[in-house]
């Protein structure tokens, strides 16, 4: 399961709304190749579920994650820091090894 904290998904309705989707946009998570460690993350708005997707619903928000990048990302849970000392988004992922200072990366 991927989670997302009530902090997340305030920010994420937020942004959802501000570029312009509805709400039958849901969260896609996914892993590339990249980063300083290796793989980073990425974050986008989508309404294609695409076969052999993973979906979870954490409350009233719906998260998509390829089948690929969830065997990265079991367990994850999304946070978001915001003010002056925020780092933004931030994924404490229990599968991830290294991780960059930024946060953006990993490694397994």
């Amino acid at each position: 399961m991927i989670s997302v904290t009530e902090k997340a998904k305030y920010k994420l309705s937020e942004l959802r709304k501000e570029e312009g989707y509805d709400e039958n946009f849901f969260l896609r998570v996914s892993v590339e190749g990249g980063g300083c460690s290796g793989l980073s993350y990425k974050l986008g708005f989508d309404n294609q579920i695409k076969e052999g997707d993973q979906i979870f619903n954490d409350a009233d928000f719906q998260v998509a994650v390829d089948m690929k990048s969830f065997l990265y990302l079991a367990g994850t849970e999304l946070h978001y820091e915001g003010g002056l000392n925020g780092k933004g988004f931030e994924f404490h992922n229990p599968n991830a090894t290294r991780t960059c200072g930024c946060g953006e990366s990993f490694a397994v």
